[in-house]
């Protein structure tokens, strides 16, 4: 079997991902969301009631992004916004019962579109798989945390 350079292994990453969100989007439409509101749908669901802040953070984009996004989801009923407990400065974004239906839609979605990425590979692979992305992730996770420890730490003595 032929050694895996590190930049065939970049681009298969890459590629992978790449393909994957293009046939989830694909499947989809027929939802009449974007990719990028799916991916806002399923942070809000899975963490609670975000911030929009938050939601900025875990999505990679600009804020003002977010309020747009926001924006155009609130709109067709997706999300509302409403004021956080204890600072009214900020909002929590919030699930309607229309996206709480979808989101069990979404999911078997992206269930359809790992199984036919992952046809003809067997158990053993994909919890080599599994345990190959966990270990990278952890790796590439260890600045991120440290830099975040770093911030709390220098916030607590100040």
């Amino acid at each position: 079997m032929k050694k895996t350079s590190i930049d065939d292994l970049g681009i298969l990453i890459h590629d992978t991902g790449r393909l994957m969100r293009k046939n989830f989007e694909q499947r989809g439409q027929a939802y009449g969301l974007s990719s990028a509101q799916w991916r806002l749908l399923v942070r809000v669901v899975r963490e609670q009631n975000p911030t929009q802040a938050r939601l900025a953070e875990l999505m990679e984009i600009e804020p003002i992004s977010v309020s747009r996004l926001i924006d155009r989801m609130e709109q067709g009923g997706w999300v509302k916004r409403c004021a956080h407990e204890t600072d009214r400065r900020v909002n929590r974004v919030v699930p309607t019962d229309k996206s709480l239906a979808a989101y069990s839609k979404i999911k078997a979605v992206a269930g359809d579109v790992f199984e036919d990425a992952l046809k003809g590979v067997d158990e053993e692979q994909r919890q080599a798989l599994i345990s190959a992305l966990t270990t990278m992730i952890t790796n590439l996770s260890a600045d991120d945390t440290a830099a975040a420890d770093m911030t709390s730490k220098k916030q607590a003595s100040s």
